[in-house]
């Protein structure tokens, strides 16, 4: 461990001010997923990022998937994981699953962890107070994928409510139709449209790449800054790579609704989250209005 002079820390201090400043009182978004859900010490690492965001009066808002604990869990069961252009296939057994992962398991071992930190948290599917809201997603060529949704309305008031109330909302991308079913939901796409809904300052993204790039092979071509418009582009041309996708469409839905500043960030990275908010420089893609 590095142990910095006290100059040093004086000078961390003073380069965070105006970012305390900036972003007290506001709503950052995170989407947490990738290794940091899975290696123990990141794990640690990012629930301290959050408690500390809590701390210093910002107002987290914590989003998460967990794809290898279903994988596992479905394998357990007997039933094997099938995908579809990066999708689950997800039939009405393996919605049950789903559900008992992401809703049970997962949320409350990440509530769990925040609390250990001090910050208060509280874990909510979507269909707490009909927090998210979905409708059956239709792909093209016609291939049924069971209940997986595309997101239709958020309510962002019990989110408001909660944060405004001192209480870090965890939330896991579970939702329901209209009819009462639940809905497998992209957790980045829940992230985007909660962002959009909540009016964030930040929406950020923890990855298990440095950024994006515009040629992954070649590491210098990392892209610090992009707007919109470019994160389109990629998508269309395909020059995005298949797991970046619904993570630059959070990015577009964020954005187009007036998020600021939407990150891609490498969550591999101890305390990441605070280097990006933070630092002068930032880290990972930053995808802008």
């Amino acid at each position: 461990m590095t142990t910095l002079s006290p100059d040093a820390h004086a000078t961390v201090l003073i380069e965070a001010l105006p970012y305390l400043k900036e972003f007290y009182g506001k709503t950052i978004v995170v989407k947490y997923g990738g290794n940091a859900m899975i290696r123990e010490d990141l794990k640690v690492q990012v629930m301290q990022d959050i408690a500390l965001l809590h701390y210093v009066g910002i107002r987290p808002i914590l989003v998460h998937g967990g794809g290898p604990e279903i994988s596992a869990l479905m394998k357990q069961m007997g039933h094997e994981p099938s995908f579809v252009g990066g999708l689950r296939v997800t039939d009405a057994e393996a919605m049950e699953i789903v559900e008992m992962v992401l809703a049970g398991k997962t949320n409350k071992g990440i509530v769990s962890l925040l609390n250990q930190q001090g910050a208060r948290a509280v874990g909510l599917s979507g269909k707490d107070a009909n927090l998210i809201m979905a409708k059956k997603m239709e792909i093209e060529g016609g291939q049924d994928l069971g209940f997986v949704g595309d997101v239709t309305d958020v309510n962002a008031d019990i989110l408001t409510l909660l944060s405004r109330e001192g209480y870090i909302p965890v939330v896991s991308s579970v939702a329901m139709g209209p009819d009462g079913a639940s809905y497998n939901v992209n957790a980045d796409h829940v992230a985007g449209h909660i962002a959009a809904a909540v009016n964030a300052e930040k929406l950020i993204l923890l990855t298990d790449v440095e950024g994006l790039y515009r040629d992954f092979s070649d590491k210098s071509s990392m892209i610090r800054q992009m707007t919109v418009e470019d994160a389109r582009g990629m998508i269309a041309d395909g020059s995005a790579e298949r797991g970046m996708i619904p993570k630059l469409e959070a990015c577009i839905t964020a954005a187009n609704a007036g998020v600021p500043r939407c990150h891609l960030i490498d969550g591999r990275l101890p305390h990441a989250l605070l280097i990006e908010i933070f630092t002068d420089t930032g880290i990972g893609t930053m995808v802008r209005a």
